[in-house]
């Protein structure tokens, strides 16, 4: 990192609260954290930016202990003043956009639009949620006993756990937070070990919007790893709900220990998402939403392509162009505005990728462009890589997260999405035709199996209005807008009599 860098991403951090060592543990004012301090490292250089303490016992039964009685209280205002909170934390994320979005960039690695875009993201979501302060609606049933009227509402559920990962290191949180928010819930956070800072600056935000608006702390952290607060997190029957996004392995042990106590799990794990390309697809269109989906956060995300099925007709010109496109890229600073694709996260996600391409030599594919680390600069770069694949490859079922993808050839449509739904992950899934039967076989029951299913438009970039999440070892969660709200609430069925008989329902009589 150069001099002039290091000054710069100092000015960031002050900005924005944080220092060169920060306690990590904030339960309604930040607290002398006793765990062990990790660093943050920025990937376009490999340099340490600032250090965190992290929690100990102490510091997390503190976290729950504010959560519960933050809680209690904040479930009593109504939810559109808890809106009205939420609308005030928009607003303070406007003004810190620009410096919130480049914290991004250098923790992370993103490009500096992306970086923007997330925090964009966080935005638009506190603006959606508002909304549903006012929407929380419950249905009005009609009773089959006479002068009885029968109705359900929802109550707030209690103290959220928010697990989130490091390639969206806001966003994630602002899908579970905001909405929670209004549904009456507070929260406590664990956020990416390799992104502590953006959740500090997040954190400072909130507070400083709860503390100026007398509102209790609903909005708190813990920074750990899995035995410091992920584990005491789904242990704890104070914590009805956990939100996890991350892999599945990590998955399975977060819903396995919720499922032991009968508390709820909302799980976005692993993608290893498809893009069908018929032979009446607009190339130029397809060429485009490819590009993007595939090198987008240097294939950093849930979403990211990594799998393109190539209709016969089409398949040797699609390739011809995707190894034009793929030398043009832009690869360096994330913070540079040409810069198209930023670093990986770190050291440990290079090894990842290239154990990746040593499989797929092994079984049989051929890399037909990239697959190399760029060692002519510091910090975590690689090449975005494409690989001839066929079907029969195991390494093609698993998701690596990194910008490789898999190229494969088909004839029928019957076919493809057979191939398609073939990998045990389901999140997203696209297809890209001009004919009208294809798209709707595509979309129909027995086309993709996937929680997102989108006609001529890429894998990645979801918007935040419909319910996001996605199948099978996906792990069936669902978050951002739709009715996702549901999960940060419980619901209670009421029946009222306001007549003088006590008449049983199904015709049960019971006299004495």
């Amino acid at each position: 990192m150069s001099v002039e860098t290091a000054t710069a991403s100092s000015a960031l951090l002050e900005s924005l609260g944080i220092e060169a060592e920060n306690s990590g543990v904030f339960a309604g004012r930040w607290l002398d954290s006793s765990g062990p301090a990790i660093t943050s490292i920025e990937p376009a250089s490999g340099a340490p930016v600032a250090s965190v303490r992290t929690a100990g016992p102490e510091d997390f039964e503190e976290v729950v202990r504010v959560s519960v009685e933050a809680f209690e209280a904040w479930r009593t205002w109504p939810a559109p003043k808890r809106g009205e909170i939420v609308r005030l934390l928009a607003d303070e994320l406007r003004r810190n956009k620009d410096s919130l979005g480049r914290l991004v960039t250098v923790e992370m690695g993103k490009v500096v639009s992306e970086g923007l875009g997330e925090v964009q993201e966080m935005i638009d979501m506190a603006d959606l949620a508002v909304g549903m302060s006012r929407q929380l609606y419950g249905l009005s049933m009609h009773s089959e006993r006479p002068q009885h009227r029968m109705y359900e509402q929802w109550h707030p559920l209690g103290p959220v756990g928010i697990i989130t990962a490091f390639n969206f290191p806001v966003a994630v949180w602002a899908w579970n937070a905001m909405v929670a928010a209004v549904c009456g819930d507070s929260m406590i956070w664990k956020p990416s070990e390799k992104t502590p800072l953006t959740a500090l600056a997040v954190t400072h935000i909130a507070a400083k919007v709860l503390a100026d608006a007398g509102a209790p702390p609903i909005f708190n952290l813990a920074i750990g790893n899995r035995h410091q607060v992920g584990e005491p997190m789904t242990a704890d029957p104070r914590i009805p709900l956990v939100s996890a996004t991350g892999s599945v392995s990590m998955g399975r042990a977060v819903g396995q220990a919720m499922a032991k106590r009968l508390g709820r799990s909302l799980l976005e794990l692993g993608g290893n998402n498809g893009l069908i390309a018929m032979d009446d697809a607009d190339l130029d269109l397809t060429l485009r939403g490819v590009l993007f989906a595939a090198v987008g956060t240097a294939g950093q995300r849930c979403t990211s392509l990594r799998r393109l099925f190539l209709q016969k007709g089409i398949a040797a010109e699609m390739k011809a162009r995707l190894l034009k496109a793929y030398p043009s890229i832009s690869i360096g600073d994330p913070l540079d505005e040409g810069t198209v694709m930023g670093p990986l996260v770190d050291q440990g996600a290079i090894d990842d990728m290239m154990a990746a391409l040593d499989k797929v030599r092994d079984q049989g594919g051929t890399v037909l462009y990239g697959g190399k680390v760029l060692q002519d600069r510091s910090g975590y770069f690689v090449e975005p890589t494409l690989v001839e694949a066929s079907a029969h490859m195991p390494i093609t079922c698993d998701e690596t997260f990194a910008p490789i993808l898999y190229i494969f050839e088909f004839e029928t449509l019957e076919e493809v999405i057979e191939m398609h739904n073939s990998v045990p992950q389901g999140l997203s899934s696209a297809i890209f035709t001009m004919n009208m039967r294809s798209a709707e076989r595509f979309l129909s029951a027995s086309g993709s199996d996937c929680g997102i299913a989108n006609v001529n438009i890429g894998t990645s970039g979801a918007e935040i209005g419909g319910a996001f999440g996605g199948e099978k070892e996906t792990g069936g969660g669902r978050e951002a807008g739709s009715d996702s709200w549901k999960i940060y609430m419980r619901r209670q069925t009421c029946t009222l009599n306001y007549g003088e008989e006590l008449p049983l329902a199904q015709g049960v009589e019971f006299d004495i």
